[in-house]
């Protein structure tokens, strides 16, 4: 779904501004989201995309006015609240009221370091073979999905070339509507910038399509 996480392309945003030695945290509440969102990720009560998905369905208005972490803070709770692992009257008073719901794992403090160093693995093992190659000229689809999704919507509809095989992937757009894995190859494909944005540049973008996002021409 292209929502108002999917700015690219679009006018009147103005220009990005670096913050000269941009701390990791702008207040001490932002560790501690940073922090409940890993320890609910460990959980396994919803996967990566889903938790990604969550935050894109939020409001543009809101998504646009709020800050990183108000955003996964806005994404985990509904997420929480889906799931009845905590009520809306607690949400509203900042206590827990009920007894906290089972699940499949608990996260440590003294496991959180090796476990982000490790990350996840999104891959699988490859069905036969990947159907595009290195080299191929290939056009995006109609990144029209309700869904999620992990193709821009500036991408969308674009002939770039493959650059790289990555393997073969989680697909995004089932993963993130709880349909399960449903693994596909996934491409490095290199585009233009007059392809995306009708600018005669030498600057190019690569962007990292799953198969079902491509055609071949």
């Amino acid at each position: 779904m292209r929502g108002g996480q999917d700015l690219g392309g679009l006018p009147g945003f103005g220009a990005v501004e670096a913050e000269a030695n941009e701390p990791i945290f702008h207040a001490p509440w932002e560790r501690r989201v940073l922090g409940f969102t890993l320890a609910m990720g460990a959980t396994r009560s919803w996967t990566g995309d889903q938790s990604r998905h969550e935050r894109e369905k939020l409001p543009e208005r809101f998504y646009r006015a709020a800050t990183y972490y108000h955003i996964w803070l806005e994404g985990l709770t509904n997420l929480m609240l889906k799931r009845d692992m905590v009520s809306g009257a607690e949400v509203a008073s900042g206590h827990m009221q009920e007894p906290p719901k089972p699940v499949a794992r608990v996260l440590p403090a003294y496991e959180v370091a090796a476990t982000l160093a490790k990350g996840t693995d999104y891959s699988r093992p490859a069905v036969g073979k990947a159907s595009l190659a290195i080299g191929q000229k290939v056009r995006t689809r109609k990144a029209d999905t309700p869904g999620h999704t992990r193709l821009p919507g500036y991408a969308s509809e674009k002939v770039g070339t493959v650059e790289r095989i990555h393997g073969f992937f989680i697909y995004p757009d089932s993963s993130g509507m709880g349909l399960g894995d449903d693994p596909h190859w996934l491409y490095a494909v290199r585009f233009t910038a007059q392809e995306l944005w009708g600018r005669a540049t030498p600057d190019t973008v690569v962007i990292d399509l799953w198969e079902p996002y491509l055609e071949l021409l």
